[in-house]
This record gives structure tokens, sequence and C-alpha cells, in this order.
């Protein structure tokens, strides 16, 4: 890997790092809806490093384009938006800091233990390839996500219901 392969991947790892953040501490919604579509903007530029442009696609589609429109319309559909901030209730702040530090730190030994192979010059599948997986051998765990999907759905509406007036 070249150094500049090696800028660029540490840059979107910034940029990941730096998006989660902003997530996790922003005391507006809106402002931490946003921050979490830079971290999955970013997140499908490691994909594209990867040369997973399919995976790259999807994740800007669905996540960043989907799930972040969804998000945002919730947020303002809701009635926290009215000019009032998130209460953040930060009573364990010390310890999740401490725990954050050390899942960090089992994760960073352990990539530094693991031996580099040499990259084998693999193709990465074809949307075909993956088409054939998810229809012959995933299609149960395939199916069974869907039903969930739709199962939450039903429960998220339900649950909308019950509390509008």
């Amino acid at each position: 890997m070249s150094g500049l392969e090696v800028l660029g991947l540490s840059l979107l790892a910034g940029v990941i790092l730096l998006g989660a953040l902003g997530t996790v501490i922003s005391k507006d919604l809106v402002r931490a809806v946003l921050w979490l579509a830079l971290t999955l903007v970013a997140t499908a530029g490691i994909y594209l490093k990867l040369l997973a442009g399919f995976l790259a696609g999807t994740q800007v589609l669905l996540y960043a384009g989907g799930v972040i429109t969804l998000a945002i319309f919730a947020v303002m559909l809701s009635q926290r938006v009215e000019g009032a901030g998130v209460r953040q209730e930060s009573r364990g702040l010390v310890v999740g800091a401490l725990a954050a530090i050390a899942v960090g730190g089992v994760l960073v030994a352990g990539i530094l233990a693991a031996p580099l192979a040499a990259a084998a010059a693999v193709p990465p599948p074809s949307v075909t390839d993956l088409a054939a997986s998810f229809m012959g051998e995933f299609l149960l765990p395939f199916e069974v996500l869907s039903v969930l999907l739709v199962a939450v759905m039903v429960a998220a509406i339900t649950i909308a219901r019950r509390t509008d007036p």
C-alpha cells in the first residue's frame, strides 16, 4: 500500500470518527442526523477504496439517502425540535469513556498483532454473483430479514398512532 493510499484511508477514518463524535455529542437532533450522514458517506468512501463499488453505492443510496431522509422527517415531525435541545444526562460519562478507550485499545492491539498477509489479486464479486448468493445460499436469512423489517415498520406505526392525539 502506498503512502498516498494510507493517507486517503487515514483521512476517511478521521472523517468517520469526527462524524461519529459529532453524532453522539450534538445537542440538536437535526445536526446529530447530519453528522450521521457525514459518517455514512465517509464509510462509503472506505468501501470505494476497497474496490467495493456496489457496496459503496448501496451505502449512499440506502443509508445516506433513505435512512437519513427518514430520520430528518422523524425529527422534524417530532415535538422535540421546537427550539429545545436534547437533554443529555451524562451520569456515566467517565465510565463510558473508559469503556470506549478499553475496547478501542483491545481492537488496536488485535489489529497490530495480526500478521499482514500479502493481498491476493482477487477481483471483487460482480452484481450477478451477489444476486446469485442472495437467491441461493443466503435466501433464508434474506427473507427473514425482510419479514423482520416489515414487523418493525408495523410496530413503529402502531406505537406512533397510540401517541398521536
